[in-house]
């Protein structure tokens, strides 16, 4: 393990955990990479290096970040009354949570995105007088018309752009699916969007369409989650913006360097959530690529890394990969390396040795085959293909119950009545509610940590 610091960042430190030996032959090697950011995970305060506040800031404030809150106001919010008064709350607790000095804007979204606070296309400045201007803008939101989120996260974007900070961030509240534009336009937007800011979204009661709300939280490096009951808005909006403002460093990359010969099977962060990363690669020079992982705040976050060597004679040993969290310079000068680790390969004969399996690999291994057993079989249980559905679903559970993972275990009781969890031997409950289904799918790929 290897750890820099600066006064102006958090402390980042990498462990790698691995079985370094392989038999003769052997050419894959598997690392979990244990990515964890202290110093308190701020700034304290200080702005980081090369970030200016914005021009519009209060004397005395230095805002390091900028939030825009984008809140679904088409026609079926209005069905049942309560669940645009609970989305008004929500947002308006979440702007109560807001640090004096924090840039920030509310859109109000339909098949158009308009600016319901402070308009004029620009953010306002968090104090007493601003967070009470946009709770009184707030009240005056209705619900109609349609559903188009992708031009909502393009005014979102607009809007951020315009704050010279390094943390923007959006939260995303819809209650319904996305019909009022092309699914390549909402990707589009997302591509767009992409690494300028994280969004966390959120779906609303259970009309809305699971894999359009992860599909954005997974895009924009957020989180996703349910709010069955509207009620449980304002508590939720409450936790993600504190979540939010406790994020103090933007746009570190995980860069991974290999040594000529080898390739680069797959990257994924494995907790606290499965999230693919080895289609995100961009080139960072000779045999470097950068894997993007967000904001930090005090935090940690493990990620999965597979490579494949050349094949080497008994007793050979070689560095398989460096693996390195780089915060971009400013400027274009020289980005920073705030911390690395190594992932090795040492060819053995000793058989014990060889095919002994990481007790941390085994472990995400298994949560990342959960993730998508519970995908696979919720899938097969809408298509009617109930044996299929069965089959995935029972084995989600016996993967649940290895592991340890009790919050996902509940959730499938709620899917399937369980006859052994050992061997994954269950039946499909012939009448699920949606809250429950819907729950469980977008929150398959949370994961629990191994006990290290």
């Amino acid at each position: 393990m290897a750890n820099f610091s600066k006064s102006n960042v958090p402390r980042f430190s990498v462990d790698v955990y691995q079985n370094e030996y392989l038999p003769e032959g052997g050419r894959e090697v598997n690392a979990i990479v244990t990515v964890t950011s202290t110093g308190g995970g701020t700034t304290g305060g200080v702005p980081l290096a090369g970030a200016s506040s914005t021009p519009s800031a209060l004397p005395g404030h230095s805002p390091n970040a900028a939030v825009v809150i984008m809140v679904d106001c088409s026609g079926s919010m209005d069905y049942p009354p309560t669940k645009m008064r609970n989305a008004r709350d929500a947002t308006a607790a979440a702007v109560d949570t807001l640090r004096d000095g924090v840039a920030f804007a509310i859109v109000g979204g339909t098949h158009v995105a308009k600016e319901v606070f402070p308009g004029n296309g620009r953010l306002a400045i968090a104090d007493r007088q601003t967070r009470a201007q946009a709770k009184e803008a707030l009240r005056r939101l209705s619900a109609g018309g349609g559903t188009a989120i992708g031009t909502w996260l393009r005014l979102a974007d607009r809007l951020l752009s315009t704050a010279d900070v390094p943390i923007r961030h959006g939260i995303l509240l819809t209650d319904g699916r996305n019909e009022h534009e092309a699914p390549e336009d909402l990707k589009a937007a997302l591509d767009s969007c992409a690494g300028r800011f994280t969004c966390d979204a959120r779906g609303v009661g259970t009309d809305w369409e699971v894999k359009e709300v992860t599909a954005i939280a997974s895009a924009l490096l957020g989180t996703a989650d349910i709010v069955a009951d509207p009620a449980g808005l304002a508590a939720d909006f409450t936790s993600m913006m504190e979540n939010a403002m406790g994020k103090e460093i933007a746009d570190v990359a995980l860069r991974l360097w290999t040594p000529v010969g080898v390739e680069i099977a797959f990257v994924k962060q494995v907790a606290p959530t499965v999230e693919e990363l080895t289609g995100r690669r961009t080139e960072a020079g000779p045999r470097a690529g950068d894997y993007p992982t967000g904001s930090w705040g005090d935090e940690s976050r493990d990620y999965h890394l597979c490579v494949r060597v050349p094949e080497a004679g008994i007793g050979q040993e070689m560095l398989a990969a460096r693996v390195s969290l780089i915060l971009p310079a400013s400027g274009g000068g020289a980005p920073e390396v705030l911390s690395q680790g190594l992932v090795r390969a040492v060819w053995t004969d000793d058989m014990a040795a060889s095919t002994s399996i990481n007790p941390q690999v085994a472990h995400y291994t298994g949560q990342a085959e959960l993730a998508q057993v519970i995908q696979q079989g919720l899938d097969a249980r809408k298509s009617g293909d109930f044996d299929g559905a069965t089959a995935k679903l029972g084995r989600a559970v016996q993967l649940a119950a290895s592991s340890g993972n009790a919050d996902t275990a509940k959730l499938l009781s709620k899917v399937v009545d369980v006859v052994d969890a050992a061997t994954g031997t269950v039946r499909l409950k012939a009448k699920v509610a949606d809250a429950d289904e819907m729950t469980l799918e977008t929150r398959s790929t949370k994961t629990v940590r191994v006990k290290k």
